[in-house]
């Protein structure tokens, strides 16, 4: 379709044919999505081996103190008078190997099995008694395990770190350049460096607490540790979790492809419910000739202070059979019994999508009314002279503004309702149950599942597997969603 005739088209027949185009695009989005995962790891791999052969090309090419740096680190750069710089190599060396041989080896060791060894009582001979035997514990393997190997990695990279240092130094003194001495190097991380010194512990702390407990998470996606594996031992099974969500088994399957369906509808109707809505009413408030704009801002405002879990609690005491609601409208007559707001499917869903516009518009509000601000008036004032109604004045001029300016923030809402737990779990607790869901209710979201599948029925195994599949769906709906944007196409201007 060329330009004259989308022109002429109606607004629902331009947002039918832009649906259609975002669809139809997809497929190639997906292609591209993943032409660039391999090209990533094609230039990766051509990294390392681009490393190994600088690796062996400064072994041949240095002299005696680089060669021995390959073995006793610290030492080519104390052979150039950089004490300092060997000795802390020289420790690092060290205390990796005392680490190794005294704790983390066993733990690697038994990472393959993730232990044999069975706690329980053994008869002893010589004692004639049963005696408490404590066995292998597969949690402490696996957790031990992987910070092994990252701590492997971590020193691996010091010491690639020691010889390029060993071969440098070399270089500079074979040029007649002086070394740059250890306070000198502390002066540098305290001053060109100092982004390295800033860094150097938040990094670490990201690594302990949040790359080590996720790597020890996605693992457990591929064992068994689940309510009948509780007692410290559990065994890897590959794939098995995930061919029980998808086909292997009919309950899994059903659980997970209803909440799927239930999990991107309410993402869907709570992303654009409160954006559209919220976009409305801060255009009201904006409007000139509108009086007491403070009060209607203060208000919201008002709505945002209240902490979120207050507001979901008393919301859920109100939408009872004996709430407020139903209270007040048996009073006034408007209906002869109660409505059962969360008692039924229908009537659930329907509530925690009103209920999170009541939370959630406030924030479009704010966000939107400075960016409404920012649109010129030059552009209402041409439409106005055109004779443009207020409806097509908001399709053609401040929806795509707002949609050119918000697309990051609509596709982090997107995702973060994707993974809304509180809502969800402080409003209906996922109910009302299902008989025909495993261990989930018909409002529960993925996300509130999986916390069920954790907390209350120990399937660690299912729910990780859950976990990572949640992950590729917001990774690859957010990837997509934003670089088909006029937001990451045309970052510069806006028309």
């Amino acid at each position: 379709m060329d330009y004259l005739d989308y022109i002429q088209l109606s607004f629902f027949q331009k947002v039918a044919y832009k649906l259609k185009m975002f669809f139809k695009k997809i497929p190639q989005a997906l292609k591209t999505f993943f032409l660039f995962i391999g090209r990533s790891v094609a230039k990766f791999f051509k990294g390392v081996v681009k490393g190994f052969k600088n690796f062996g090309l400064r072994f041949a090419r240095g002299g005696i103190a680089t060669k021995l740096s390959y073995f006793i680190m610290g030492l080519g750069n104390a052979c150039h008078k950089q004490i300092g710089k060997g000795i802390c190599y020289l420790i690092t060396e060290v205390a990796y190997i005392f680490y190794i041989v005294f704790f983390g080896a066993k733990w690697v060791k038994d990472l393959p099995t993730l232990g044999t060894h069975e706690s329980g009582n053994i008869w002893d001979e010589a004692r004639q008694m049963y005696i408490y035997v404590e066995g292998d514990n597969s949690m402490l393997i696996l957790l031990y395990g992987v910070m092994t190997i990252i701590i492997t990695f971590v020193f691996l990279a010091l010491y690639v770190s020691n010889t390029k240092s060993a071969y440098k130094v070399e270089q500079m003194v074979k040029e007649g350049k002086k070394p740059n001495s250890f306070k000198q190097d502390i002066a540098d991380l305290l001053d060109n460096k100092f982004h390295i010194t800033l860094l150097s512990l938040p990094t670490m702390l990201v690594c302990a607490f949040t790359i080590l407990p996720l790597i020890f998470m996605i693992l457990i996606a591929f064992t068994n540790f689940d309510s009948y594996h509780q007692a410290g031992l559990f065994d890897w099974v590959g794939f098995e979790n995930f061919q029980n969500i998808f086909y292997q088994n009919a309950k899994y399957v059903q659980t997970f492809w209803t909440l799927t369906k239930w999990t991107i509808t309410w993402a869907i109707c709570a992303t654009f419910s409160n954006y559209i809505v919220g976009m409305i009413v801060a255009l009201m408030i904006n409007k000139k000739g509108i009086k007491f704009k403070r009060v209607y801002r203060t208000m919201f405002v008002l709505a945002i202070a209240v902490p979120q879990f207050v507001t979901l609690l008393l919301m859920k005491q109100m939408l009872h059979k004996e709430g407020i609601i139903n209270v007040v409208l048996m009073n006034l007559g408007l209906i002869a019994e109660p409505i059962n707001f969360l008692g039924t499917a229908l009537g659930a869903k329907i509530s925690v999508i009103v209920v999170n516009m009541w939370i959630g518009i406030p924030y479009t509000i704010l966000i939107t009314s400075g960016i409404l601000m920012n649109i010129p008036e030059e552009l209402y004032e041409s439409a106005r002279i055109d004779g443009a109604s207020p409806f097509k004045t908001f399709t053609k001029i401040t929806l795509p503004y707002m949609l050119f300016v918000t697309t990051p923030y609509l596709i982090t809402q997107f995702v973060g309702n994707i993974n809304n737990f509180n809502l969800i779990y402080l409003l209906t607790g996922g109910d009302p149950k299902s008989s025909e869901l495993f261990k989930a209710g018909q409002t529960d979201l993925l996300v509130t599942w999986l916390y069920k599948l954790t907390v209350n029925e120990n399937d660690n195994n299912l729910a990780a597997a859950i976990g990572i599949l949640v992950f590729i769906l917001c990774a690859t709906i957010s990837l997509i969603t934003f670089n088909m944007s006029k937001s990451a196409k045309n970052e510069e201007e806006f028309s």
